[in-house]
């Protein structure tokens, strides 16, 4: 499984109006491609990023999936988020190939 991982810096202005539109917007148009098995974003809890940084974080079953996403998909993505948040937020991206995963008990 392949975990891809992108690390947001939002500005505290933007939050929530970022937090909402990824919620409702990006996150859902990155699933609709059907590349990735699920999607999380978490709120990093860090006293020097101020509380406005979040992780969101895409779940898929392989690198094929991951590469076809990057091929066909991630550019216009990328790009809209661009075009709505420019200069509110800073983004990297993290690729981590998951070699064990243990659920706790039911």
């Amino acid at each position: 499984m392949i975990l891809y991982n992108v690390t947001v810096n939002v500005d505290a202005e933007a939050r929530d109006e970022w937090l909402t539109w990824m919620k409702e917007t990006h996150v859902p148009d990155v699933m609709a491609t059907g590349l990735f098995m699920e999607a999380k974003i978490a709120r990093i809890m860090a006293e020097e990023a101020g509380g406005n940084a979040y992780s969101i974080q895409y779940f898929a079953k392989d690198m094929d999936d991951y590469e076809k996403y990057e091929r066909e998909f991630a550019s216009k993505l990328r790009r809209d988020h661009q075009d709505k948040f420019g200069g509110k937020c800073a983004a990297f991206r993290t690729l981590l190939h998951i070699v064990h995963q243990e659920n706790g008990p039911s």
